[in-house]
């Protein structure tokens, strides 16, 4: 796949666009993001990410064209579990409901800037090292398993160990400041917990980029087509965090869907290890035959769930949605204790 350097600059700073955009529509004033608002921006990432897709097959071929699609389908849907850990961090930061859609904005594009550092890495590692296969594919299978088996592990409702370091090095307030990073406090300037929250959002991501890039990279190994399907991908999962209570909270076998898609690449990624590194010839996948796998299976995860929960309807208060709404209540505020004067009630200066 030959990409000029001018289609890349294209491609980047449309990305940007959309971002900017995005941001002058809705964080023009200080609100709450409803639900209606964030289903209009669903389907707006959707149409822009199949349109891209539409744009790949017909530029550059069939094969690269089912490349994208695969990974895109892919990635957002493992990209949904990162929705989960977000709910139990916004709560735990105790952030306000007008700051939140701020919050996953800036928040998700760290990590796609974050995520095309590891993706710039796992494709060097790949074209260097065909064995590098048996490594991710090692590791995928090991996730589904996991996947499988248990699916609720609490998260670390004070972020992770970057933003501990930041908190302890770095002087804080558990006041909120409107919109502002850094707030004056006894005549000093100190970081409000609104910084903190989208670097926690920003950099727990990775943990997740850990198999979702490896899953990408086991059905395309061109570095334009990962980044941009991590960024759709991305770019559309953070309007999900506001529409979870209608059909993704019914989805309740989706960590047996997305186990299996994760297996599948994994056994795929295996097979061409094997074929790169030994005289055997085993039968390799091929792209429209991971789409078709990857469509089936999260078709059928969705039916199941439907029928499921229509036959009993009290599944839903057990499935993962629920249990991080839990977890988010009995977490409120628990990030904001270690910071200074943090048993004190959270205050909200409301400032443009």
């Amino acid at each position: 796949m030959d990409v000029s350097s001018g289609l890349w600059f294209l491609t980047l700073g449309g990305l940007a666009t959309m971002f900017v955009v995005e941001f002058l529509i809705v964080e023009r004033r200080i609100h709450i993001f409803t639900a209606k608002e964030a289903t209009y921006w669903v389907f707006f990432y959707l149409s822009a990410a199949l349109a891209f897709g539409g744009f790949i097959w017909f530029e550059f071929g069939k094969s690269f064209g089912q490349q994208f699609l695969a990974g895109w389908i892919t990635e957002y849907s493992l990209s949904v579990d990162n929705i989960f850990v977000f709910i139990v961090l916004l709560g735990s930061f105790a952030v306000p409901e007008v700051l939140k859609h701020r919050v996953l904005l800036i928040g998700i594009l760290i990590a796609i800037f974050l995520r095309a550092i590891l993706i710039a890495v796992g494709v060097n590692a790949i074209e260097r090292f065909t064995a590098t296969f048996f490594v991710f594919g090692a590791f995928l299978l090991y996730t589904a398993v996991h996947v499988w088996r248990s699916h609720d592990e609490e998260p670390d409702a004070e972020g992770n160990g970057f933003i501990r370091f930041v908190e302890r090095h770095l002087p804080s307030t558990k006041h909120y400041d409107g919109t502002r990073f850094t707030t004056i406090k006894d005549g000093s300037r100190v970081i409000t917990p609104l910084l903190l929250v989208i670097l926690a959002v920003g950099t727990t991501d990775i943990l997740f980029a850990l198999d979702s890039i490896p899953a990408v990279l086991g059905l395309t190994k061109e570095t334009y087509l990962v980044v941009t399907v991590n960024a759709f991908a991305l770019m559309g999962l953070r309007q999900l965090y506001f529409v979870l209570d209608g059909l993704m909270g019914k989805v309740i076998y989706l960590p047996k869907g997305l186990s299996l898609i994760l297996g599948f690449i994994a056994v795929k990624l295996i097979i061409e290890a094997i074929n790169g590194t030994t005289d055997l010839h085993l039968h390799e996948v091929s792209i429209s035959e991971s789409l078709g796998f990857i469509i089936t299976v999260l078709i059928l995860t969705v039916v199941i769930s439907a029928i499921a929960v229509r036959r009993n309807p009290e599944l839903v208060s057990g499935s993962i949605i629920s249990g991080a709404i839990e977890e988010s209540v009995e977490h409120s505020g628990e990030a904001l204790r270690g910071l200074p004067n943090g048993e004190e009630h959270t205050d909200i200066v409301e400032r443009s």
